[in-house]
């Protein structure tokens, strides 16, 4: 029998496999995969053809740390997508791939996004 954490994080699991399967970046159009915690939301621009990272923002990150520190987590998080946005069009990339993950297209992982089309970037 398995408990109620392993049940939830085996659901996970499967919708970030099946969510996967359907979303690939490259270096012209780059894969944004996003993480969020409890406190804290990350993303990433990665190019899955080299397998690197091309870019990276958080809440944690050190240029939007003090204007965030009030706002609350939905805010923070479309900071944090105008920053990602900012970052990939000083690598001249106009377009990405949105890979939400686990998470369902819902309160900071809509507002993530949402923040980076404000800035610019297209899905």
């Amino acid at each position: 029998m398995l408990s109620s954490a392993k049940k939830i994080q085996k659901v996970r699991d499967k919708r970030k496999k099946r969510v996967r399967g359907k979303v690939a970046g490259t270096a012209a159009r780059p894969r944004l995969a996003v993480f969020r915690s409890a406190r804290h939301i990350y993303v990433q621009a990665v190019d899955d053809e080299a397998g690197r990272t091309l870019a990276e923002a958080s809440t944690r990150s050190k240029e939007i740390a003090e204007a965030i520190a009030k706002m609350k987590k939905s805010d923070a998080a479309a900071e944090v997508g105008k920053l990602m946005a900012k970052k990939l069009a000083a690598l001249q990339i106009e377009s990405a791939v949105y890979d939400r993950g686990a998470f369902l297209y819902h309160g900071r992982v809509k507002a993530l996004a949402e923040g980076a089309r404000e800035a610019g970037l297209k899905f």
